[in-house]
């Protein structure tokens, strides 16, 4: 699905039909095997955006999308899990403090695997967590509702707000330690295999050193706007394996009338992705990523509709993918994504 083929898209396709794909029944009633972990670290796909000086890939956004893609598509509790992994090694890429020494090496090649804890910033005027200056470090103070990954990766980003109303973000471990305790994994309609947690942070005091950014509040939501109002590469994959389920059921009419549609939406968002303002054109963008749910939830329907009442057997993958594109409506959402998403949907 690329005009520019890179040697990491045939390592993610092969990992996705030896590896991911024939277990994901399986993984989705369990949780990620750390065998799957081990074979994406090993494999250079973490360190697919990251600097090749610090032994990563450097490869394009579009091939970063692609292995996204083809990774959701096999087993999306996995893709959710290493997915994490990627915002916390682009930002060391960016960043000039120290950390970006100690860390972005061993995350670009694999040794390390990376959560985040950091999506609660964007809830404002909600400050669910908060951070304060205390003895030479960083005092982390709340409650992070989500956290993906708990038990299965290395180390977290973990973000709060400051009295000076800055996102400070920091790294940690990410294991119980003084200050940090983790509830039981969430049982989910989908994806509880990615192992998802919520964090109470009571006094976890980080040194300084740990600290990789710090950043006004309204300037990391003029950042991290476009990232939300993309449309995600993991629809896309959950959307084209249904259609892969469509045809194998004896549907290539089906499939085909989707697929159409499928492939000029997912063009079009990842042109607006790629362009040079990326806060700009954000109508334009909300509107392809709510297209985009329509045509995956068409699609993971209509694999369901095509394979009858063995469709909804826990061992199907038409039913797998319905409730992962279920989870892809939500995951990552924003108060302004939920407006537009709604909005569409009351236009239907």
């Amino acid at each position: 699905m690329t005009t520019a083929p890179h040697p990491l898209l045939a390592t993610a396709r092969a990992l996705a039909d030896d590896l991911l794909a024939p277990h994901a029944a399986r993984v989705d009633r369990e949780v990620v095997p750390a065998s799957h972990l081990a074979a994406i670290r090993s494999s250079g796909l973490l360190g697919v955006s990251a600097p090749v000086e610090y032994g990563g890939a450097g490869a394009p956004d579009a091939v970063a999308r692609e292995v996204q893609e083809i990774l959701a598509g096999a087993c999306c509790s996995t893709w959710f899990v290493q997915t994490q992994h990627h915002s916390p090694v682009r930002m060391l890429a960016r960043s000039a403090l120290p950390m970006r020494e100690r860390l972005l090496g061993p995350l670009a090649t694999g040794e390390l695997l990376a959560g985040i804890a950091f999506a609660h910033v964007r809830s404002f005027p909600r400050v669910p967590v908060r951070v304060t200056a205390e003895r030479g470090g960083r005092r982390f103070d709340g409650r992070v509702p989500w956290y993906t990954g708990w038990g299965l990766n290395d180390v977290m980003l973990l973000a709060g707000v400051s009295e000076q109303d800055e996102v400070v973000f920091a790294f940690t471990e990410a294991r119980e330690q003084p200050g940090l305790r983790a509830s039981e994994p969430m049982r989910l309609a989908a994806l509880t295999a990615a192992r998802t947690v919520s964090l109470e942070l009571d006094g976890l005091w980080l040194p300084e050193e740990a600290v990789v950014l710090r950043t006004p509040r309204e300037q990391f939501a003029l950042v991290d706007r476009p990232r939300n109002t993309n449309a995600s590469p993991a629809v896309f994959g959950v959307a084209y394996a249904a259609l892969r389920v469509l045809e194998e059921a004896g549907e290539a009419g089906t499939a085909a009338a989707l697929r159409g549609p499928l492939d000029e939406v997912r063009g079009q968002a990842y042109a607006l992705a790629d362009h040079p303002v990326p806060d700009e054109r954000i109508a334009e963008r909300l509107a392809l990523k709510t297209r985009s749910y329509d045509l995956m939830r068409a699609a993971t329907t209509a694999a369901v509709v095509a394979g009858g009442g063995r469709a909804v057997g826990l061992d199907r993958t038409a039913q797998r993918l319905f409730r992962e594109g279920m989870f892809l409506l939500v995951q990552g959402q924003t108060a302004e994504v939920r407006r537009a998403h709604l909005d569409a949907l009351a236009r239907l």
